[in-house]
């Protein structure tokens, strides 16, 4: 994916592995100071190495079906980078298969979301941009389930979990983090699932309630006789 590295000397001096790979497969290396570093970064320190690197999302859903995969996570209207790059790489370590960044959602190549993935945006598919409504119309007609998460939704996870509902090919949908689901996207999932508290916290937030969903359903699909 990289087509570009900078680089100053002192970072390779630390890190010749981020750059002799990338060397040996022809990948220009421009040499820079640390001010110069700092005209390309968005951060405050940056580490002194920067890639860049092709687009490699996908259009559409539609274009990730084959084979048809067994969890998805669609962020519909989600905001924030840190947040939407942590459910991201979440994803990744929950054993997802795609990530689909829908229409409205934040840019998966916004600085802050890809840090927040920390590498994780480089090992699975994403899907950038299309509406979420037909991402989910796409992921029910090739048979997943397609499971709102929704603080007020009627059905506890734990129990949902408990009689296998997790247990087929599922795609979680995740909306924004101040104002959840709109109404007519949670109605298109097949059911409303809320996380459930015993505490006397409120909520939880976006990435943490992502996590909770992301790994029970990881936990149903490795136990005997889950679906391939």
């Amino acid at each position: 994916m990289v087509v570009e590295l900078f680089a100053t000397p002192e970072a390779y001096a630390r890190s010749p592995a981020l750059v002799d790979p990338a060397q040996a497969r022809g990948v220009p290396v421009r040499w820079v100071n640390e001010a110069g570093l700092v005209t390309l970064t968005e951060t405050v320190t940056p580490q002194g190495v920067i890639a860049v690197c092709r687009h490699l999302h996908r259009r559409s859903v539609g274009a990730v079906l084959a084979p048809p995969p067994s969890l998805v996570v669609v962020l519909a209207g989600v905001a924030d980078p840190g947040n939407a790059g942590t459910v991201l790489r979440t994803a990744d370590a929950a054993g997802a298969d795609v990530v689909v960044f829908g229409e409205g959602a934040v840019d998966p190549y916004n600085g802050k979301c890809v840090r927040a993935s920390a590498g994780s945006l480089f090992h699975l598919p994403v899907v950038r941009g299309e509406p979420a409504a037909d991402a989910v119309a796409a992921l029910r007609a090739a048979g997943l389930t397609v499971l709102a998460a929704d603080v007020h939704g009627a059905i506890d996870l734990d129990e949902y979990a408990d009689a296998g509902g997790l247990a087929g090919r599922t795609a979680w949908l995740f909306g924004s983090e101040a104002h959840g689901l709109a109404p007519e996207l949670a109605e298109c999932a097949d059911a409303r699932v809320r996380v459930p508290i015993h505490g006397r916290a409120e909520s939880l937030n976006l990435a943490a309630a992502a996590a909770v969903c992301l790994y029970a359903s990881a936990r149903a699909h490795r136990r005997p006789g889950a679906p391939p």
